[in-house]
């Protein structure tokens, strides 16, 4: 019997939705440890460089995005450039960005958690969360991408609320106090960090397969999507660090209901209710990342990457349904085996290996293959990708650097993982990448 295909039914509306939520989490906890680790000013230009870099990066991106439509996204990008060994890295990298990006998000949400209730347990939080978002994105993606974009809405809605209450309390000699010990050195340790407030983005590129028209859908959205993360970003990290002690909030994961009770008092309204509905931005980013690794297993088992089973797609709601299971217990492994600094620090490495990937391949495609359909071209070509390219290997070094364990683990279980696919991988099924029509 054959697999029944993905559904094409996100408009750019709800495509903004997913690319925005699953980011928007970002905003919410994880950009504060760069504040550990390299103060307010060495964060502030670690934030910098990386969001030039993203910028440059989502032009260049969605160029591949449009011209090569796949779930598979840099897996598909990486394998047409490169084939399947190229293909394998940029999937591996791809799954331990999407695969571990919840986990941390369940932490979070764990902690808001714990800061209505004292009495709720941070972890059981995360394992119930788990549970309902692989369950809402078994329904199907249109009911899911109508979730995500209620949820990011209201985040996004939220967050604004945040900087309207905090903003009469800023100041800017807060900002700048207790940074005395400048160093550049602390700016590339603070990098994971900045890039855990726009990480995720490039999840657009695995539910490529099922927007109407990707040609005008897939650039609109994600150059939307980049323009309200980058102003919702410097908002809040500006705000909260302007609002009093910013040392307070450098080593937990509700930094925003903090910040209000640092303005407003524990016991004001306002930082309850924000607690509470604080959770709008972690559900939203949640849901989508849920939905984004799903869809890498789904590819990569499809083109005999990943075990056949979890390339089955329920034949009533049209999801992958073992693809969302499998990934909610790899994540549920990292949710009771790491901190949410270390996670994210593991996220971040294969986010920006995965994006040196997608953009050497956009440079080789535009060589080898000038002909190919590109209804979206990346400008200033190639100042663009090389600039990303450049800062992706910068933050690259920088993240191995300063955390020689995770990026050994990295590369340990990469290079295992080649091992056996070399060994008992489905080599004989035949790759098909998805097209423009």
């Amino acid at each position: 019997m054959t697999n029944p295909p993905l559904r094409r039914v996100l408009t750019t509306v709800q495509l903004w939705g997913i690319a925005v939520g699953l980011v928007i989490s970002g905003e919410y906890f994880g950009w504060n440890y760069g504040w550990q680790v390299a103060g307010t000013l060495g964060f502030g230009v670690a934030t910098a460089i990386v969001t030039v870099f993203y910028v440059a990066f989502v032009f260049s991106y969605t160029e591949l995005t449009t011209a090569i439509p796949d779930a598979g996204g840099p897996f598909a990008y990486a394998y047409r450039a490169f084939g399947p060994t190229g293909g394998f890295l940029a999937g591996y990298a791809t799954l331990v960005d999407f695969l571990l990006a919840p986990p941390a998000i369940a932490a979070a949400l764990g902690a808001y958690a714990h800061f209505l209730n004292p009495a709720l347990s941070p972890l059981w939080v995360g394992v119930i969360s788990y549970s309902v978002f692989v369950g809402i994105n078994m329904l199907g993606v249109r009911d899911s991408a109508n979730f995500s974009l209620i949820v990011t809405i209201l985040a996004v809605v939220e967050l604004l609320v945040f900087m309207g209450l905090v903003a009469p309390a800023f100041k800017f000699d807060n900002v700048v106090a207790h940074t005395e010990q400048f160093k550049w050195t602390s700016v590339f340790a603070a990098l994971p960090f900045a890039i855990w407030l726009y990480l995720a983005i490039e999840g657009v590129a695995m539910v490529a397969e099922e927007v109407k028209d990707p040609r005008r859908t897939i650039p609109r959205a994600y150059l939307l999507s980049i323009g309200t993360l980058v102003l919702l970003a410097v908002g809040t990290m500006l705000l909260c660090a302007g609002a009093g002690d910013w040392r307070r909030l450098a080593t937990i994961d509700y930094p925003l209901p903090e910040t209000l009770a640092m303005v407003l008092g524990h016991n004001s309204v306002w930082t309850r209710l924000f607690a509470s509905i604080g959770l709008f931005g972690l559900v939203a980013s949640f849901h989508c990342n849920t939905l984004g690794y799903s869809r890498q297993i789904y590819v990569l088992a499809r083109n005999g990457y990943l075990p056949a089973f979890l390339a089955q797609v329920n034949e009533r709601f049209r999801t992958p349904h073992w693809a969302l299971v499998v990934g909610g217990g790899i994540g549920l492994v990292a949710l009771f085996s790491g901190s949410t600094d270390q996670i994210i620090v593991l996220s971040a490495l294969g986010a920006i290996v995965m994006y040196g990937i997608s953009l050497v391949s956009l440079l080789a495609l535009r060589r080898r293959e000038p002909t190919l359909e590109r209804p979206f071209k990346t400008p200033f070509y190639p100042f663009l990708p090389l600039l990303a390219l450049f800062l992706s290997l910068i933050c690259l070094l920088a993240i191995v650097y300063f955390n020689p364990r995770l990026s050994a683990l990295f590369l340990g279980l990469g290079g295992l993982s080649l091992l056996v696919f070399r060994l008992v991988g489905r080599r004989a099924v035949p790759v098909k990448l998805n097209m423009l029509d």
